[in-house]
């Protein structure tokens, strides 16, 4: 049951708080604080970089059809474009013919699917994985692409994933992000499992991150 205390908060604020947990155990997953800490190795980035072209592919090549949409259309702004980025890092890692070389995880191929899914049936669905992956990307990406480029000596290529290039101040974006995410008139049971997708979207990265582990270590 939703309390009135609970509803008087703003919407993007229940989100953060109600989904803390997931994003945790996210950031926390053993192949990302491997990545970080210095256990991990180019290969294991690269490896990184092949499952989220995937989960970009499927976030972006849906959404000439959502700006139809009016709820979904003020979210998708051109400056959080990651997939033209992702293209190139992967020339610059793999070679011309990185298309050839890379497949999608099992639990990838689930993740693009329910993007997909949500994105054919259930537009506040889709903006829920939307928000998940790019807000991340503005916050913890930032600093990842800070390791990254000091432990491999990357400097723009390789990393042009994290770096928004058209999006001088990130913090006045995401509060403008949050801003439209309160703004949308869902229903209470509407965000109730708007919040519960984004549960689904950090269980699906993490289990992303599992799957990345088990690869390496079986490697």
């Amino acid at each position: 049951m939703i309390d009135a205390e609970t509803t008087a908060l703003p919407f993007s604020r229940r989100v953060r708080e109600r989904t803390a947990s997931g994003h945790r155990s996210s950031e926390s997953a053993t192949f990302m604080s491997d990545l970080i800490s210095g256990e991990g190795t180019r290969d294991d980035y690269i490896a990184l970089v092949e499952q989220h072209y995937y989960v970009y592919e499927a976030l972006e090549t849906v959404q000439p059809a959502m700006r139809t949409n009016p709820t979904v259309a003020p979210f998708l702004s051109p400056a959080l474009t990651r997939l033209p980025a992702l293209e190139a890092d992967l020339t610059h890692l793999l070679g011309d013919d990185w298309r050839t070389q890379i497949s999608p995880l099992e639990v990838t191929r689930r993740y693009t699917a329910r993007i997909l899914q949500t994105a054919a049936t259930w537009p506040a669905g889709y903006i829920a994985h939307h928000y998940t992956r790019y807000l991340g990307d503005l916050s913890g990406g930032q600093y990842i692409a800070k390791v990254m480029a000091r432990r491999f000596g990357f400097d723009t290529n390789g990393i042009g994933f994290y770096l928004f290039d058209q999006i001088a101040d990130p913090s006045a974006f995401k509060d403008t992000y949050r801003a439209q995410l309160d703004a949308v008139s869902w229903s209470e049971e509407e965000r109730e499992r708007v919040i519960d997708e984004v549960m689904v979207a950090y269980d699906l990265n993490t289990e992303l991150f599992v799957a990345l582990a088990e690869q390496r270590d079986a490697a």
